[in-house]
C-alpha cells in the first residue's frame, strides 16, 4: 500500500503545462477567452520577442524588466522572474501556471492601500475649539 503522493496536475483547459509550452504563441491563443485572444493574435510578434529577449537575459543571470504592463502571459513565461513597472517601481514577480491568460499589469497593483491615522486638530467639530492649555 505504498502510494506516492504525487502534487495535482495543473492543466489549462485540459492541456497540462508541458504540452502548452511546446504550442505556439499563435497556437496557444486559440485556448483563450476572446478578448486575450484577439490580443495574443494581434501582438504575437512582441510577445515572441519579449519571450527570445527574456530567455537570453534569464541565461546571461540579468534581472528582465519590463514597462509592458498589458502583455499576455503565455506557457513559455512560466517559472521566470519578471520584474514589473507599477508606475513607481520595478516589482518582481515570479510567473506561476495559474497566471497563464491574464496581463502583466494584474500581477502589480499601481495604488498602495491607505493607512489612515488619527483626526488633526480642526479635523472634527469636536477638536475645532479645543483649549489651548
Amino acid at each position: 500500500m505504498a502510494e506516492e503522493i504525487t502534487k495535482k496536475q495543473i492543466t489549462y483547459k485540459g492541456k497540462t503545462i508541458d504540452e502548452l509550452k511546446t504550442l505556439d504563441v499563435r497556437e496557444f491563443a486559440k485556448y483563450l477567452p476572446s478578448r486575450e485572444r484577439r490580443s495574443v493574435l494581434r501582438n504575437f510578434q512582441k510577445i515572441e520577442y519579449f519571450i527570445k529577449r527574456a530567455k537570453e537575459k534569464n541565461e546571461k543571470g540579468k534581472k528582465i524588466k519590463t514597462h509592458s504592463r498589458g502583455l499576455v502571459i503565455v506557457p513559455k513565461l512560466i517559472g521566470m522572474n519578471i520584474q514589473i513597472h507599477s508606475g513607481r517601481a520595478f516589482v518582481p514577480v515570479q510567473i506561476e501556471p495559474e497566471m497563464l491568460g491574464h496581463r502583466l499589469g494584474e500581477m502589480v497593483p499601481t495604488r498602495s492601500k491607505v493607512a489612515h491615522s488619527k483626526a488633526g486638530v480642526g479635523a472634527t467639530k469636536g477638536s475645532k475649539h479645543k483649549a489651548k492649555t
